[in-house]
């Protein structure tokens, strides 16, 4: 069973851009909230990572921060250094493009390789939306881990040394880096997230691999009570602490999730699509849909095909 992976999928991360950053203190920046995850690598140097509510984070050299969500941050040499937005270094951050950002100074310098990878955060299963704002791996476990640092080596040589296929090249090694991290963050991570507490359990992790798999599938709580090997109480509690909501409500949420991307990439019925995804009619898909998106899948589906027509025309 391979569960993050199939926490992953849905998203369908695209349209990476990257940025090599070079920085001499004084220096400080404020990035808004970004709509998918972001990636800052420290090449050479330090800086320091300010989200609001939390304590700055010193990243140094060869740490690498993971955020999953996109979350506004301030980054500088120091805390509580004055800060220029980063619309103003980088007024336009179209996909598949790459910029470089210099800050002259007379103090220290910093170096970084920053990333951000586009996804559909109405594709983002409620266990990932439960992780945190931030993720930070050290110089010296991203260096235990070979196919990591190497393909991070890899990006930023790519910066020295300019290659045909560059965007594409940039693009699947960023997918990479991501999920590399995010697993070994994951693994090694001590906060107590819906996610890392599911996944360290056999029988819940078990369930949701099959909610995120099978969820044509009749389910009711007895059966993934069963799929579980756990009394149907006991396994709603469990899953409920665990996971954070029930479970039940779960495999609603993955139904809907699978709907809303067989309605923004096919044409397939809302007949078709409500059997797909385990739903025994369209009008059950129709009055659960609205519920949970605000939305019909009529509308829902127009919705996506006038934001893909925008995109094209941009």
């Amino acid at each position: 069973m391979d569960l993050l992976s199939e926490l992953l999928a849905p998203l369908r991360l695209h349209g990476v851009f990257h940025s090599h950053w070079t920085a001499r203190a004084p220096w400080g920046v404020a990035g808004a909230h970004e709509n998918g995850a972001l990636l800052h690598f420290v090449r050479e140097g330090s800086c320091v990572v300010e989200l609001p509510g939390t304590a700055p984070l010193t990243l140094r050299t060869g740490d690498l921060a993971l955020f999953p969500h996109g979350t506004g941050h301030r980054l500088g040499d120091r805390p509580g250094r004055p800060t220029i937005p980063l619309s103003q270094l980088l007024p336009q951050r179209p996909p598949d493009t790459m910029r470089v950002v210099t800050i002259d100074g007379a103090g220290a310098v910093t170096t970084m390789l920053c990333g951000g990878l586009r996804y559909d955060r109405a594709a983002a299963a409620p266990l990932y939306r439960a992780l945190p704002p931030v993720l930070v791996l050290d110089a010296a476990t991203v260096a235990a881990e070979p196919l990591l640092a190497g393909t991070l080596r890899e990006l930023a040589a790519e910066w020295d040394h300019i290659r045909a296929g560059g965007r594409l090249v940039a693009l699947r090694a960023f997918e990479l880096v991501f999920v590399l991290a995010l697993r070994v963050a994951l693994d090694y991570s001590a906060q107590n997230t819906p996610l890392v507490r599911a996944m360290r359990h056999p029988a819940i992790s078990r369930v949701l691999f099959a909610i995120h798999t099978r969820y044509a599938e009749p389910w009711t709580l007895e059966s993934l009570a069963a799929e579980a090997g756990m009394s149907r109480s006991a396994f709603a509690a469990t899953f409920r602490r665990l996971v954070g909501e029930a479970p039940m409500r779960h495999l609603m949420n993955r139904r809907l999730q699978e709907a809303a991307r067989l309605l923004g990439e096919t044409s397939l019925t809302h007949d078709a699509i409500a059997a797909r995804v385990g739903y025994g009619s369209s009008t059950g898909l129709h009055l659960a849909f609205r519920n949970w998106s605000g939305q019909t899948p009529g509308e829902y589906r127009r919705a996506r095909l006038a934001s893909a027509r925008t995109e094209v025309s941009a």
